[in-house]
């Protein structure tokens, strides 16, 4: 379950919902007085495509996978990881949430126009400044 989540370092579980969970990655340092509030890099556990409108995903397929996605930005995601279960997705955030704080995920090609600064901080953040 959710209460039993194990992010990597410096992750922790920001929402748990039975249809949706977030990780947040270091809300110390991104929390919007140096760093845009909404640079904060999330990892959303959905079932179906996360979407922003209220009760949008209440009709899906009973079959409908379950999705990891890493978001730097609003506009700046990773291609979600689908999973036929929410404890399979549960299992893909903690491994994507470990990974990207291990410095082994390439966050950089993600971006069209990077954000320099704010880059270079996750770099130090995740050892990927070495």
């Amino acid at each position: 379950m959710v209460e039993e989540a194990a992010p990597g370092a410096g992750w922790q579980v920001w929402n748990a919902e039975e249809a949706r969970v977030v990780f947040a990655y270091r809300p110390d340092v991104f929390d919007g007085e140096e760093f845009p509030a909404p640079c904060l890099p999330t990892i959303y556990v959905t079932r179906g495509r996360r979407n922003r409108r209220p009760g949008a995903n209440r009709n899906l397929p009973p079959d409908a996978p379950w999705l990891v996605t890493l978001y730097l930005e609003p506009d700046v995601e990773r291609p979600p990881d689908a999973y036929e279960t929410r404890e399979a997705a549960l299992l893909g955030a903690e491994s994507l949430s470990e990974r990207f704080a291990a410095g082994e995920l390439d966050y950089r090609s993600l971006y069209q126009v990077p954000r320099d600064r704010y880059l270079e901080e996750l770099d130090s953040l995740t050892g990927r400044d070495g």
